[in-house]
């Protein structure tokens, strides 16, 4: 049997001019001006939860709960999130770990419906000679990131991630956040699909206040055999946003 397709729920960004250089010019030489001065200005509309981000803590629910025992018929208003918008997650200034896991299965990239185990993380970590520690930044390579873009069916079609057991040995662990080269970090679908949808979201952002980031970028780490780092990643705090567009840097 094939893995089941799971459907996109992700959209791109629409851009728009607002302000063109011809018009500005126009503009300033009805007010006077000589010096040909044009600027552009656009308009973007999109979700978040587009391209690299971050999850904030409000995103998602079990049920009516939300992160710290709040209720999401009390938290989520007309303008966003009240209490656990992006605007509250911190500047991420901390230890980065990279694990390797795509060679697991013999080749350069773990499949689609490929769930990543504790004991699986467990060993890539003892290869290394890492072990992680409170605050640490954890980046899942599983090679399904070099889909996106170049083939974006197969890429939203199913994904290698992490499973629940893994997600819950981690938060253990009190890394500050869990990221993947995928759109999900968890394993699409799921290992009790369809009964169970998401249950890594749930329990990261929910239960454990641990954020989560997407669509990593971590080939170039793999490819030179980096496997901790200085990870900074800053949200942009968009008042009442559920996550926010971002670009992780490693300093090596």
């Amino acid at each position: 049997m094939g893995v089941p397709r799971i459907r996109p729920v992700q959209s791109p960004y629409v851009i728009h001019s607002g302000a063109t250089a011809s018009n500005g010019i126009k503009r300033r030489r009805e007010m006077g001006a000589e010096n040909e001065a044009g600027s552009n200005l656009e308009r973007i509309e999109m979700t978040v939860h587009v391209g690299t981000h971050i999850d904030a803590l409000g995103h998602f629910t079990k049920g009516d709960q939300m992160y710290g025992g709040r209720s999401a018929q009390d938290e989520v208003g007309d303008f966003g999130l009240h209490n656990l918008g992006i605007e509250h997650a911190p500047p991420m200034i901390s230890r980065g770990v990279c694990i390797d896991v795509s060679g697991l299965d013999g080749g350069d990239h773990l499949e689609a419906g490929r769930a990543v185990a504790r004991n699986d993380l467990g060993r890539m970590l003892e290869n290394s000679g890492v072990e992680l520690r409170p605050a640490d930044a954890v980046c899942i390579h599983t090679g399904w990131g070099r889909f996106f873009v170049t083939d974006n069916d197969k890429y939203v079609g199913g994904e290698p991630g992490i499973e629940l057991g893994t997600a819950e040995w981690l938060t253990g662990q009190d890394v500050l956040a869990i990221g993947c080269d995928n759109m999900a970090v968890e394993v699409l679908p799921g290992t009790d699909h369809p009964k169970t949808m998401m249950p890594v979201h749930q329990h990261t952002l929910v239960e454990a206040g641990v954020y989560l980031i997407e669509n990593l970028v971590t080939e170039h780490l793999v490819r030179d055999g980096v496997s901790t780092f200085c990870f900074i990643l800053l949200p942009v705090k968009f008042r009442g946003a559920t996550g926010s567009p971002v670009m992780p840097v490693a300093l090596i």
